[in-house]
């Protein structure tokens, strides 16, 4: 039995000496994160509207409302939209209330019914945004939630982003190592977050007169890379 544990506690000396000793190892390293960034032209655009529309009951808003909204969705199509451009987002129906108290009465009540249909729709040729834009308030759609631009295949701006950024990370780490008076050792690992055009927001506003006025400019395709580098002996 003392023998036994004599060449216990000596298999475990060695061990607990090698602890340290990775541990040292393992951090003689250099962690930086790199950033690349390209610019771009945007090459589609990704509309949010929609129809709201009021009555006294909720099945005449809801159904006014159906009809507005097949009526902008027959144009869009009509003008060359595809099925997989056009995505209804949202959905929703509720009452209004008149104030109880500025009509005589304590508790509010229900004088009517809003019905509101949203749809997302992507154009893929820009020239015919702003007359779109102008033309489908003509079919019936009243509200405008948002307007974005993007690519439509990003991939190769994705491609150049990220070398941008592994020169980037590289460039950090020769610098924090020339400035530690160490050398710079091999790629140990690297991560990659996720890269992504990044929309640009747009201002509009609904002109009868005139189509709408657009203005595309740029956008910017971002990635990020983080990089773990060797110190060198």
């Amino acid at each position: 039995m003392r023998i036994s544990k004599l060449f216990m506690i000596i298999l475990a000396v060695p061990l607990a000496l090698a602890v340290p000793a990775q541990a040292e190892t393992d951090a003689r390293h250099i962690t930086v994160t790199g950033e690349g960034q390209v610019a771009a032209t945007p090459d589609m655009a990704q509309i949010s509207l929609g129809v709201t529309t009021e009555a006294e009951s909720a099945a005449a808003a809801l159904a006014a409302n159906s009809e507005e909204m097949a009526r902008v969705l027959a144009f869009l199509k009509a003008e060359g939209l595809e099925d997989r451009d056009l995505q209804t987002t949202g959905l929703s129906l509720y009452p209004l209330y008149e104030d109880g108290e500025r009509a005589g009465r304590r508790a509010p009540q229900i004088v009517g019914f809003t019905a509101s249909n949203s749809l997302t729709i992507r154009v893929r040729a820009l020239d015919r945004l702003g007359g779109l834009l102008d033309a489908v308030v003509g079919e019936g759609a009243n509200t405008l939630n948002g307007l974005s631009f993007g690519l439509q295949d990003p991939a190769d701006q994705l491609d150049e982003a990220r070398r941008r950024a592994v020169a980037d990370a590289r460039r950090r780490a020769e610098i924090l190592a020339t400035a530690a008076g160490v050398t710079l050792g091999p790629v140990v690992s690297m991560t990659e977050q996720s890269g992504y055009p990044m929309p640009m927001a747009m201002e509009a506003s609904f002109a009868k007169a005139a189509p709408v006025p657009v203005a595309a400019g740029e956008m910017t395709v971002t990635a990020n890379v983080t990089m773990i580098f060797a110190i060198g002996e």
